[in-house]
């Protein structure tokens, strides 16, 4: 699995530690780890909670990542952010019983945490055990195990529910503002890590005409 690392602005300086700890926990496993930034609070290329909204969106309807781990200072605002693109099941995690039940109940594609709020003493400590009860196995198991067939009933309702609410990636990227959608693509590394793993030739076309 491909998972994609992505920070906003206000919590950019914990990128390399989000970073490596996402690696040593999950490359492991087999898991491929993709960083998306920011890298520093001085990034040229600033994103708000709401373009890692739109990065998010792009990269797993394209393809370009299975999976994606983002977060701000609560965690709220990117949660809200990423589940309101297509393409996007984002749960909000704070610690280890978070991440392993978000997998196992909700089988997301999309996790946003609170680099800020609650992140101190022993922060990194919890940030390791909720990457390693987040990926621990295969996802939409259920938990308790007694409640795996509603839980995956109840799943597969909401992502058909979602086609309904949501447009189409494509309508999205075509209709929203564009500088707001520029910034989100602007990073130091995103063409060099998107276009040679984007699956979708639409959607990278579209970027590539407005870059």
């Amino acid at each position: 699995m491909k998972i994609a690392l992505i920070n906003e602005n206000s919590q950019a300086a914990k990128n390399e530690l989000i970073y490596n700890t996402l690696k040593k926990v999950v490359e492991p496993k087999g898991h491929e780890v993709v960083n998306y930034g920011m890298y520093t609070q001085e990034d040229e290329a600033q994103l708000t909670y709401v373009q890692c909204g739109i990065l998010a969106s792009i990269l797993l309807n394209s393809g370009a990542a299975d999976y994606v781990v983002t977060g701000c200072g609560t965690g709220e605002g990117a949660m809200l952010a990423c589940n309101a693109f297509p393409g996007v099941l984002c749960g909000h995690i704070v610690d280890p019983s978070d991440g392993y039940m978000f997998a196992q109940i909700n089988d997301g594609n999309c996790v946003a945490f609170p680099f800020a709020k609650g992140f101190g003493w022993g922060a990194e400590l919890n940030l390791e055990y909720t990457f390693e009860k987040l990926f621990s196995g295969e996802s939409g198991q259920g938990y308790p195990k007694e409640r795996v067939v509603p839980e995956q009933r109840n799943k597969k309702i909401l992502d058909e529910v979602k086609k309904v609410t949501h447009q189409d990636i494509m309508y999205v990227l075509k209709n929203i503002d564009r500088e707001l959608l520029k910034g989100a693509v602007s990073g130091a590394k995103f063409s060099e890590l998107f276009f040679k793993d984007c699956k979708n030739n639409e959607i990278a076309e579209f970027l590539k005409s407005i870059m």
